[in-house]
Parts: C-alpha cells; structure tokens; sequence
C-alpha cells in the first residue's frame, strides 16, 4: 500500500509541471529576467539559450497551435527579442549569437498564438503591489505602454486586464535601490514635460522591469546603478553649459550656451538665480531650442557691487517645475564703484597739476640764478 502510494505521489509530481509544455495547456506565461541593460548592450547571452527550442522559453513557444490557449505575456521580454534579432551587442567581451534564434523565435510566436487570446502584463513585469506604492500614475503608463508595444510587435489585437491580476510574484528591491529607482523616475517625469521624445518614454518605462520579482540580487543591483547611468545620459542632452565669468564694467551681456541634443524641439524657461545681491542678471521666458542645437543667449548683468557670485541657470516648463539640474555660472565682478572712479581720478590730476606747477617753479627759480 505504502510502495503504491509512493508511486502515485511520483507521478502526481511528475505530471504536474507538464501542462506548462504541453501542446493542451490552456494557460501560456511567457515572462523571463531582465537581459538587456539600460544602456543597449545585452548583459550576456543567456537569452539567446532560453529562446531555442529547447530552451526554457524555446519550449513554451515550439509546440503544435491550439485555439484553446490563452498566453499572458510581458511586453519588455518580446522587446528585447526584437533588439536581438537585430544587430546587437554584448556587455562582455564575447561575439553575439543570438540574431536568427531570436528571430525564428519571433516567427514562431507569431504562428503559435494567432488563434489564441493574447493578455498583455504590465510592461516589465512589475511587482503590482510595490508599483502601486511608488508611483500609481506610473503603473497605469505601464500598462498602456505595455499594451501598444506588445501589439506593434506581434502585429495584431491584444489585452491588457490590470485587474485581473495577471501579474505575479514580489520584489525584493531593497529600500536603497527603491529610492534609486524613484529618483530616476523623477528625472525621466521632468525630462519628459518639455521633451517628447520616444528614447525618453522607452527609458521611462523600462525602469518597470527594476521592480521585477524574476530578478536575482545580483541583477537587481547591475540593472539599477546602470540604469542610473543612462538616465543622467539623457538628462544630460538637455543642458545650460557651466562657465567662469570675469566681469570689468557695470553693465556687461554674459554669453551663456544651451544645448538641446534631442532630435525634438524643445521649448523651456530659462531662471537665471544669483545667490547674492552683488549682481543682477535677466530671465529668459519660452526659449525654443531647435531639435539637435547649441543657442547661445545674450543675459543682461548689472553689478551692484564687485566680489564674486554664483548664478544657477534652472530649465523649467511651463508650470515652473524643475526640468533638468541647473548649471553653475561663476562670476567674478572686479567693477570699481564710479564715484570712487571719479575720486581717483580727479585726485590724480590734481596731483598731476601739482607737479606741473613745480616743475615751473623750479625752471623760473633756475633762470633767476642764473641772473
């Protein structure tokens, strides 16, 4: 009795995982790490292994068609087999062999769920519940995102049911790493007030995928310090450049650069901010920079008094919020005060006419002794 229940217990076992390969299974998840990193390179080639036919993702994919498949689907994974069946590169030092695989995978994803329902998760797979903690607004552009993207890269219908609770699983992001992920949010929100560019909207939404439960320690660390680095990149397209500034006269014009390394028109107020009262200097409402432009603006300065000041530059939109960090001007006022100007110099021609008149003496005095 006990060897027969055994046996059942095996094959109870045994049996349970096969659905999830099997050509009759009614529920198809196709969800996986995060592989592609912030900055365009894959991570490595791990991907490429899962998506062959004996592979983990290979496995879900090659099988006979079935109408009575519903296949629920995370839009960034099918993202990032799009990027590999193109021409892409590696973060290790290692020749890329991923390009057909992806692509017969993509081919065959297409045919397999062409008669099914196709459910499109959150973009990146999220943690739901911590996402609703972070940032709710953002969630919903997750979802959205995730929807249309999905549908440009299959080439058809799909659905996105946020509250039927597809998405599964928890993070463990730890409290640092939450905050790295919602200062870089933050930044891409701002940026994206005055820039509607699609590099900017793609980063913003793939910071989604930091919030994935499928993500290890180790890759939940990588992924987060380099998505830090590809968002001060783009933050970094739109600028006020730095600079030092001596200023020798009351009224002066500074020439101050800005550059809009975005293939879009950008339109932004510029505040010119003086940390003291030593210098006052102009604003700048509704600058249109052209798409990919360096415009150098002309601001008015009146110094008030000589020493040396900072000016922070600060990009806003049109609400007046922050849009990108302000650039330092350092400037350096050696302007000396008119009325002491006139003092000097009239004190100098006085001493001036003082010589003059002794030098005469002294010539009348000689021609006298002379005599």
């Amino acid at each position: 009795m006990r060897k027969s229940l055994t046996v059942l217990s095996l094959l109870f076992f045994l049996v349970i995982p096969l659905p999830v390969l099997s050509a009759d299974v009614a529920l198809v998840r196709l969800t996986s790490t995060l592989h592609q990193n912030f900055t365009g390179e894959f991570r490595n080639d791990d991907l490429a292994q899962e998506l062959t036919p004996s592979g983990r993702l290979g496995q879900l994919v090659f099988i006979t068609p079935n109408k009575s498949r519903t296949w629920v689907v995370d839009p960034a994974l099918i993202d990032e087999v799009v990027a590999m069946s193109g021409d892409y590169k590696l973060a290790i030092a290692a020749p890329p062999a991923g390009k057909e695989i992806a692509g017969a995978w993509l081919e065959q994803l297409k045919k397999v769920t062409a008669g099914n329902e196709v459910i499109a998760l959150a973009y990146g797979n999220p943690d739901v519940a911590m996402a609703k903690r972070l940032a709710p607004s953002e969630l919903k552009l997750y979802y959205t995102y995730g929807k249309t993207a999905l549908e440009i890269a299959l080439g058809r219908l799909v659905r996105s049911e946020p509250k039927k609770g597809w998405n599964r699983g928890s993070s463990k992001l730890s409290p640092l790493l939450r905050k790295n992920y919602g200062d870089n949010r933050k930044d891409l929100t701002r940026l994206s007030n005055v820039v509607n560019s699609a590099d900017v909207l793609q980063l913003r939404m793939r910071l989604a995928r930091l919030l994935s439960p499928e993500l290890d320690a180790d890759s939940r660390a990588y992924f987060s310090y380099n998505a830090r680095t590809a968002v001060g990149a783009q933050v970094n397209r739109l600028r006020v450049n730095p600079g030092k500034y001596q200023i020798t006269t009351e009224k002066t014009i500074l020439p101050v650069t800005v550059i809009n390394n975005f293939p879009v028109e950008v339109t932004v107020d510029i505040a010119m901010l003086a940390m003291n009262a030593r210098i006052r200097v102009d604003s700048f409402k509704a600058v249109k920079l052209a798409a990919n432009s360096k415009v150098q603006l002309e601001v008015n300065a009146l110094v008030l008094a000589p020493g040396q000041t900072i000016v922070y530059a600060q990009m806003r939109d049109e609400d007046g919020s922050d849009v990108v960090p302000a650039a330092s001007l350092s400037l350096n006022a050696t302007v000396i005060d008119s009325r002491v100007t006139w003092f000097t110099t009239g004190a100098a021609i006085l001493l001036l006419l003082a010589a003059v008149t002794q030098s005469v003496r002294r010539v009348r005095r000689g021609h006298k002794n002379e005599i």
